[in-house]
């Protein structure tokens, strides 16, 4: 029996779809070790039981957390000089333990397959961006990196790569500002003459860009959002979901949910180092007790894919990461985008100029989001001809999704074939 470990960078949005390849892959019949870091592991809600797999550890340095005052790059640099110890001491205990590992399988871990390699065992990137990103990465790293960079310097021109839309420097190409984090992981591959990777997205979305990158051997595994919500439902324009916003837009967003004179849900998580809007504030107290807020609530957390998946709502208004996008024309929810960081910009790009199933909410002079711009924002996606052809383009990927969903769709499939070649490679 071929046995899969998934190392998982501990992020929330990582560590959510990789969870749900591992359920994936167990179900053809293959023991999956998911592991992450040791602080995240403590942190992870208690998953269902399921046969075939098991959790697991590793150690980044920082088994008890990050301080507000580590930064990213203190973060990265610990991670590469601990992590490969500790996640080869893991590989060893398994093999003692009479379960050796068939595959490794790691996002946002290049030295993983380092790892792997040392121990003579295969190795395979799994991508959590869409494909697009994959092939901006793609070009940016073999050959045109000098196109790409002269484009950066001037934020208003624009550049046009294989199996992509135009894309321009303000609206598009943000993230290459983290190519220093994704570089090691295309270096890893070079060695291999076409090297796995498996990415999260489905051929009938992004076919163009999964073609554009052909030097890779890319295999679609998704949507990888929970199966149960892999079923048919209806949308309505009846309410609007809203993620967690930065302080300083919320009562311009409060405003425009206010003016648009629809109910909404507007989540907002509570602080953690720092880092997001500290629900227990004045500000916060004030905000949710205002006259206006009664046409909505507003809640510190709610299952994204739940909320998404119930027939009242009928647009999602999101910073736009990838799995908030997959999940959203997964359950055929049309979007009001409003971009922040990384990947963002580009997943939004995709879905109003390729995807055709929302829009992006531009901001001002000052990047503040105004109220103003909210209610265009949802009056251009809820409603007239086209809100409704907005729709009728969420409909239809959501049906897409689905077939690729199902039983006998191409994530099972594709998985299937996966799991069949790494078993054959087994020693």
């Amino acid at each position: 029996m071929a046995h899969f470990l998934l190392l998982s960078f501990p992020a929330q949005g990582h560590i959510n779809p990789t969870v749900q390849l591992a359920k994936r892959l167990t179900r053809t019949g293959a023991h999956v070790t998911f592991a992450t870091t040791v602080y995240a592991h403590r942190r992870m809600i208690k998953s269902t039981s399921q046969d075939g797999l098991s959790y697991a550890s590793f150690s980044d340095g920082y088994d008890d957390g990050m301080k507000p005052t580590d930064s990213l790059k203190d973060y990265m640099l610990q991670l590469k000089d601990v992590g490969p110890r500790s996640v080869s001491d893991l590989i060893h205990t398994l093999a003692d333990e009479g379960c050796p590992v068939t595959c490794v399988i790691y996002i946002l871990l290049p030295w993983a397959a380092d790892v792997a390699s040392t121990l003579h065992i295969p190795s395979v990137l799994l991508w959590m961006q869409p494909a697009a990103v994959l092939a901006i990465y793609y070009h940016y790293f073999h050959g045109c990196d000098n196109l790409i960079t002269s484009c950066k310097k001037d934020a208003t021109s624009s550049i046009e790569l294989p199996g992509l839309p135009l894309l321009s420097v303000h609206t598009s190409l943000h993230f290459l500002a983290f190519e220093q984090i994704n570089l090691p992981s295309f270096i890893s591959m070079k060695n291999s003459s076409k090297p796995k990777v498996l990415v999260n997205t489905i051929n009938a979305l992004e076919g163009d860009a999964m073609k554009a990158v052909d030097k890779l051997d890319t295999i679609a595994i998704g949507p990888l959002i929970p199966s149960a919500f892999l079923d048919e439902r209806e949308t309505s324009d009846k309410a609007v979901a809203a993620d967690l916003l930065p302080e300083n837009q919320m009562v311009e967003i409060l405003n425009g949910l206010v003016e648009s004179g629809r109910p909404f849900l507007w989540v907002i998580r509570p602080a953690e180092n720092g880092a997001e809007t500290d629900t227990d504030t004045e500000f916060w107290k004030n905000l949710i007790a205002t006259e206006e807020i009664k046409q909505g609530l507003v809640v510190q957390w709610y299952s994204q894919v739940e909320v998404l998946s119930h027939p009242s709502v009928g647009c999602f208004m999101s910073h736009c990461g990838w799995n908030s996008v997959s999940e959203s024309l997964t359950l055929g929810v049309p979007m009001v985008g409003f971009p922040q960081w990384a990947d963002q910009p580009t997943n939004i790009k995709m879905v109003e100029s390729v995807w055709k199933a929302g829009v992006r909410a531009r901001v001002n002079e000052d990047g503040v989001l105004e109220g103003g711009e909210v209610k265009r924002s949802l009056d251009l996606v809820m409603g007239g001809d086209e809100g409704e052809e907005m729709k009728k383009n969420a409909m239809k990927w959501r049906d897409l999704a689905m077939e690729a969903g199902s039983e006998n769709g191409s994530l099972n499939k594709n998985i299937r074939a996966f799991v069949e070649e790494m078993t054959a490679r087994r020693p």
